[in-house]
């Protein structure tokens, strides 16, 4: 039988322990309950279906029904925005590493083209709820792509979707298609259309050719070729760091690997994985501090067993006690053999051999053919036999910097983690922590939203950013901070007289800096300096160390123009 990869219900359980873990510091513990005893709904878990159910989207390759082999990269260019996109607009995309590791369980080449039945099973496969397929032709320079959305569950494609473009502007022709795409499955999206198809505008199309190139190639030197090429024409495009990082530390190249994957902000979409990846870099290269830190980076944000074990051996190699983070990954997953092994040999080494025996013979018990663990347990069962030969073997264990150690195995590091269950708990702790705001009173919760979508405006994020202003109008209207907020995705995006209406708008409600900054900036670009120096002017007053408004003020100055 071929194995079914099953992505929802540990998205379920992961969703649940989210909940917990937000809602934990806000109520007291519940009473104990026997386990026959049905237990209420919580809010939590009455939204998890919900939750669960309609986001989970494959976006196939397109098919390239040009007849140029050239141009078959194409193809993969498309999983690649439209998933960088549906992610955005609040859906789970299935990653292109996922579905690589779908059709080798399904025995198919991973070059496979499906057709719609084989579509349909490697969907089922992952759980997913809607498939994205389609092909693109050429008439001359233009390309003609059509997509197709399939919904797995009720087995019904909707209305095709066209776009028509001259092939150098690919890039928008992929992000028209996301656009449509996105709502037709979901109609009542509310980010604008222009801040939607303006996400990566200063991605150059040849870097993000070189990228996908750079994903696809057989080769790992032709991989790094390619990805190289495509940081150094768009540098902040951080996917491709990404990536470069990941084929330099599957070649083990570990200390470029580690440089690599450091260009990445905290703050990034992808630091995750990259500091996962990172710290497994530093760690075989005996840079345990490093490691340490990398993976406690994660582990405090999406606490993954395979994380916590990891910032375990890393604490363990420094000659630290890594058996509470050990603890910790059992309890996320108590069927993982390197965990009860882990916690056995640093509970060994603290001296508790009882607690020692009680992991490597549950170990075993996971595992039998495990020879390592088996051999340990024959160790520690010895031990408890002989107590005054342990007694000398305890006084003799030591974990020297170097990571050797005396009469006893090194704690399992974890060389891979579940991507999935990365991208799955990011996702549902966002709705987790969507559920926690509507609890709050509405002008509480505009404020909150208005707070995230201006840390997602700082990082360049404006598709997301949109999304949590339009969240926080739609709790308060009233709200001036979210209409500047607003005013600022407008001008970003490039809709000018939107942006000029939404800064009245939150000028109207209440002065406020942003507010008074966007149309600044609009008036010194149409050359209107007095209008703008008096919307500086008003900025300085409300808050005059503002440094933005001050560097404004220094603009006009230069022009000559005063501001009072």
């Amino acid at each position: 039988m071929r194995p079914h990869i099953s992505f929802r219900s540990s998205f379920c359980v992961l969703l649940l322990a989210g909940a917990q873990v937000i809602t934990a510091q806000q109520a007291p513990p519940a009473p104990a309950t026997t386990a026959s005893r049905p237990q209420p709904e919580t809010p939590a878990s009455a939204s998890t279906q919900t939750i669960a159910h309609g986001r989970l989207l494959l976006v196939l390759p397109f098919e390239n029904h040009t007849g140029q082999p050239n141009l078959d990269w194409i193809g993969q260019a498309f999983p690649e925005i439209l998933n960088r996109r549906m992610g955005s607009a609040g859906f789970l995309p299935i990653s292109r590493s996922d579905r690589l590791y779908a059709l080798d369980h399904l025995g198919l080449p991973l070059n496979f083209q499906p057709s719609r039945a084989s579509a349909i099973r490697l969907a089922q496969t992952l759980d997913a709820d809607y498939i994205v397929f389609g092909s693109y032709t050429t008439t001359g320079a233009t390309l003609n792509t059509t997509a197709e959305v399939l919904d797995v569950t009720d087995l019904k494609i909707g209305a095709p979707l066209n776009e028509q473009a001259d092939l150098t502007h690919l890039l928008e022709t992929l992000n028209n298609i996301a656009w449509k795409v996105t709502r037709q499955l979901d109609p009542a999206y509310a980010v604008a259309e222009q801040t939607f198809t303006t996400a990566d505008s200063e991605l150059r199309l040849d870097a993000f050719e070189n990228y996908v190139r750079g994903l696809t190639e057989d080769s790992a030197n032709e991989r790094i070729r390619h990805l190289r090429e495509a940081i150094r024409l768009s540098p902040h495009f951080d996917p491709a760091w990404l990536a470069l990082g990941k084929v330099y530390f599957a070649s083990q190249n570990y200390e470029q690997a580690a440089s690599t994957l450091g260009h990445l902000q905290k703050d990034d979409p992808n630091a995750l994985e990259a500091d996962f990846y990172r710290g497994l870099a530093f760690f075989y290269t005996g840079k345990y501090m490093e490691a340490e830190d990398a993976f406690a980076f994660d582990s405090t944000r999406l606490p993954l067993p395979e994380v916590v074990n990891n910032q375990g051996v890393a604490a363990a190699r420094r000659g630290k006690d890594g058996a509470p983070l050990f603890q910790q990954a059992i309890t996320a997953d108590p069927k993982d053999v390197d965990y009860h092994f882990n916690l056995a040999v640093a509970m060994r080494r603290r001296g508790d051999l009882a607690g020692a025996i009680r992991e490597i013979d549950q170990a075993t018990k996971l595992r039998s053919q495990d020879t390592e663990a088996a051999t340990f347990a024959v160790t520690l069962h010895n031990e408890q036999q002989n107590p005054t030969a342990a007694t000398k073997v305890n006084a003799s264990l030591t974990t020297p910097q170097n990571g050797s150690q005396n009469n006893g195995p090194l704690e399992r590091v974890k060389r891979t983690y579940n991507e999935a269950s990365f991208r799955q708990a990011a996702f549902e702790m966002e709705q987790v922590q969507t559920l926690r705001l509507s609890a709050l009173p509405p002008a509480e919760r505009a404020a909150a939203l208005t707070k995230e979508g201006t840390q997602f405006f700082n990082r360049g994020l404006i598709l997301e950013a949109e999304r949590q202003f339009q969240a926080a109008l739609a709790a308060d209207s009233s709200s001036s901070a979210a209409h500047g907020g607003l005013a600022e995705v407008r001008e970003r995006s490039g809709d000018l007289e939107a942006a000029r209406q939404e800064a009245l708008k939150s000028l109207q409600l209440q002065p406020n800096v942003p507010a008074h900054l966007v149309l600044a900036r609009m008036d010194l670009q149409a050359n209107q300096l007095s209008s703008a120096a008096g919307e500086v002017s008003q900025a300085l007053r409300i808050e005059p160390t503002n440094a933005n408004a001050r560097g404004m003020k220094q603009a006009l100055e230069q022009k000559g123009q005063q501001v009072p």
